[in-house]
């Protein structure tokens, strides 16, 4: 047994009765072992991590191994320092009289090997999320914590059969979870693991094969599904480790990471990389949004992004036309035959860039076949023919002549004849324009900027609309150009990746030679009995002695470029079929969260999610929906129903299951500032947040009204998405647009409040 100094409780007066000790005695021992256990199992896992830095890291997959071991250490020990006891969540008792389950973020063993917590992912967990009162899941009943600053300062009840009635306190209407919904919020998404209700479970613990599609309306849960379903699947399917390519999250815009950036930390999980579709290309961060209309549409088209396949296949054609190549050793023809046979040598899938040192090097194999069949046939020839020795600039034929050319009057040497070919000016150059190095930023801006380009690589445009997407800075990128810029660049690789190389294998050969001279002098100069110097002689040795420093390192690789095993992809109901293309270049295994609600698409949802996701290249599609707002009171609800049904009047908007106690409230714009004060006084935390159009006048204004209040942000519709605060105030709706683009924008911006929401407009 491990005493704690202090109660693991710290109710409040009002809750004394909960405080009994038939009540929490139990709770109480169980706490103390966790207490214990933990102090135990962060000393062992710091020993263990120390260990493990200080262990000679080794090579290849030794060197990847230790990395991975120091990165499994880290996070548990940072979890397990971070929250300590409040890594449990609850407990659950089965109705067979079975001692009581902890549930918790973690899972943790005693030293005898008891199980003091399950994981909340672990199937022996599943009950404590799943049971309803319809379906009990074998439990007697729940008990769910809520922890403040280490300690429980309140916990619920709910029984499941009339045994469970027995020892529990808590049995009222405001069960664990609807007690956090009314909570203040703040600028980080709240911690809701151990809320987490049946429904929401039910899909976060389901399969990762095929995509997923979890629709639902505004406050559903849909993000925390999406968020607990990625730290879920990284726990339960091995296939999605971070050996096999891991999981990327992709959210709609950078507030929305910012918010959720601590939820899967704390679930354990700091290897997901997070980011948003501007994010995977590097002209996303100043990309401006595409002015025209039908310029945006032609370009949300995947036939658009398709066309850059033929746009580079247009920079692979093999000269038709021979050349004729001179070296020290003779001649050789490099026909339209060889061109082509070497242009055949890419492997599949391999980047135009990269492919270019392949076609490269079988290029100069050819030559050198070349080049020694011309000498084998030659072999016979009478050493003393005074042509022979002409054809080699004018020599006499002289043996020391031959040999400043490598050439010992024996076999034509390999080395020297490809360094010749890799030298030979007119041989490089016709490389060049044959298979050039190629930029994504000139591919795609050639396209804008040439007519005829484009007609060639999208037949199908009608002649105005190929003169529609001509511009005249063709390198002014906007966020439709993303998606083609992102297709270049998979299809090309980096253009700095061979210059890169060459470099390197440049700087390892003049320290490989400039090590060899220091070898030889130190050979020359040892004067031992032993003559210890002759073992430098050894080629491995002396490659060991090659400065590593000395080396120019090889750029690392795009994190973000891919492949992963799995992507969870945020209010998608926005993506157009381009950007759906960076995503599905990103995950060949087609195993996809989707996360959206089509009622929330500014720019409309006609087809159901199959339809749109078949069209885009997913076949294997299922839909779980979520049908009650959590989040959203239902005052807000209503009054947020009636501007999106009268767009779209088969909108999902779900049913909320709570009442605010504050009507929505309108007046006028002049009175921002004193609605904010009343509720900055009446509230001394949580967040509000002013939604405006942005337009610059009003923009102005509202900054000016905000500037001195602390606790208030201000958005634009579009980046409140998936984001949620105490009060909202939306300052002059109907500018934010007309038709359905406006109507969803009001829309999401009023279900953005999970307690207040106040409407003002000008006179």
């Amino acid at each position: 047994m491990h005493p704690l100094t202090t109660s693991a409780f710290d109710l409040p007066h009002h809750l004394t009765a909960k405080a009994h000790p038939a009540l929490i005695a139990r709770d109480e021992q169980h706490f103390a072992d966790v207490a214990g256990t933990l102090e135990e199992s962060i000393a062992d896992l710091t020993d263990r991590l120390d260990a493990a830095r200080t262990a000679p890291a080794g090579s290849g997959q030794a060197a990847f191994d230790r990395d991975q071991e120091v990165h499994r250490l880290t996070a548990r020990l940072r979890t397990l320092r971070r929250f300590g006891l409040d890594l449990c969540l609850g407990r659950m008792v089965g109705a067979d009289g079975s001692d009581p389950v902890y549930v918790g973020r973690l899972g943790l063993t005693d030293a005898g090997g008891r199980r003091l917590l399950v994981d909340w992912r672990s199937p022996a967990a599943e009950p404590f999320f799943g049971a309803t009162h319809a379906h009990p899941l074998g439990l007697a009943s729940r008990r769910r914590y809520r922890w403040t600053d280490g300690r429980i300062s309140d916990y619920w009840d709910e029984v499941f059969t009339p045994d469970g009635l027995e020892g529990n306190a808590a049995l009222d209407d405001q069960s664990a979870f609807l007690a956090t919904l009314g909570g203040e919020r703040s600028d980080r998404m709240r911690d809701v693991l151990g809320t987490i209700q049946a429904d929401q479970d039910a899909i976060i613990r389901a399969g990762s094969q095929g995509a997923l599609v979890v629709d639902g309306g505004p406050g559903t849960g849909k993000t925390v599904v999406a968020l607990h379903r990625t730290a879920y699947l990284l726990y339960s399917d091995p296939r999605l480790g971070h050996r096999r390519g891991g999981v990327l999250f992709v959210g709609p815009h950078q507030p929305y990471l910012a918010y959720v950036a601590d939820v899967l930390p704390s679930l354990g999980e700091e290897g997901v990389q997070t980011c948003t579709l501007r994010d995977l290309v590097p002209e996303g961060a100043s990309a401006r949004v595409e002015p025209d209309p039908e310029v945006a549409r032609l370009k949300a088209d995947a036939r658009l992004v398709a066309a850059i396949e033929p746009a580079v296949r247009l920079y692979e054609k093999p000269p038709t036309q021979g050349l004729e190549v001179e070296t020290p050793w003779g001649d050789a023809w490099l026909s339209g035959a060889d061109w082509a046979e070497a242009f055949d040598a890419v492997e599949p899938g391999t980047p135009h860039n990269d492919a270019r040192d392949q076609v490269w090097e079988a290029l100069l194999t050819i030559l050198v076949d070349k080049v020694r069949e011309a000498d084998d046939l030659d072999a016979g020839a009478d050493d003393s023919d005074p042509d022979f020795g002409g054809e080699l600039g004018g020599s006499d034929g002289s043996d020391d002549e031959f040999d400043a050319y490598g050439l010992g009057g024996g076999e034509v040497p390999t080395a020297p004849l490809r360094k010749a070919l890799a030298a030979h000016r007119e041989l490089t150059q016709a490389f060049g324009r044959a298979w050039p190095l190629l930029e994504a930023t000139d591919l795609v801006g050639d396209l804008w900027e040439v007519p005829a380009y484009l007609r060639l690589c999208a037949p199908w445009l009608t002649p105005e609309e190929v003169a529609g997407l001509q511009r005249a800075e063709p390198r002014a990128w906007t966020v439709s150009d993303l998606p083609l810029l992102d297709a270049a660049r998979q299809r090309l690789g980096d253009p700095e990746a061979s210059r890169r190389r060459r470099r390197q294998e440049a700087a390892v050969a003049a320290e490989r030679a400039r090590m060899a001279d220091v070898v030889d002098h130190l050979i020359a100069t040892d004067d031992s009995d032993m003559g210890v110097m002759q073992m430098l002689r050894g080629q491995d040795l002396r490659g060991a002695l090659v400065d590593g420093a000395a080396v120019p390192d090889v750029a690392g690789p795009d994190t973000l470029a891919g492949p992963f095993a799995h992507i969870v992809v945020d209010e998608a109901q926005e993506l157009t079929d381009a950007e759906w293309q960076m995503l599905l270049l990103r995950c060949p295994s087609r195993s996809l969260t989707i996360v959206g609600d089509r009622a929330q698409a500014r720019h409309g949802f006609a087809e159901s999610w199959e339809e749109r996701l078949a069209r885009v290249g997913l076949g294997r599609v299922e839909v779980a929906s979520l049908t009650i707002s959590y989040r959203t009171p239902e005052e807000v609800m209503a009054e947020a129903e009636q501007v999106i049904r009268a767009a779209l009047p088969d909108a999902n908007v779900p049913t909320s299951v709570r009442r605010g106690g504050v009507p929505v409230v309108h007046g006028a714009v002049g009175s921002l500032g004193p609605v904010l004060d009343a509720w900055l006084a009446e509230h001394a935390e949580g967040t509000a947040c002013v939604i405006t159009a942005g337009a610059a006048g009003a923009a102005g204004a509202v900054a000016r009204v905000l500037a001195a209040r602390p606790r208030v942000r201000s958005l634009a519709p579009e980046l409140s998405k998936g984001l949620e605060f105490d009060l909202v105030v939306l300052v002059d709706p109907e500018t934010f647009g007309t038709g359905i683009e406006g109507a969803v924008d009001r829309y999401v911006a009023m279900t953005r409040a999970t307690q207040e929401l106040v409407i003002l407009t000008s006179a």
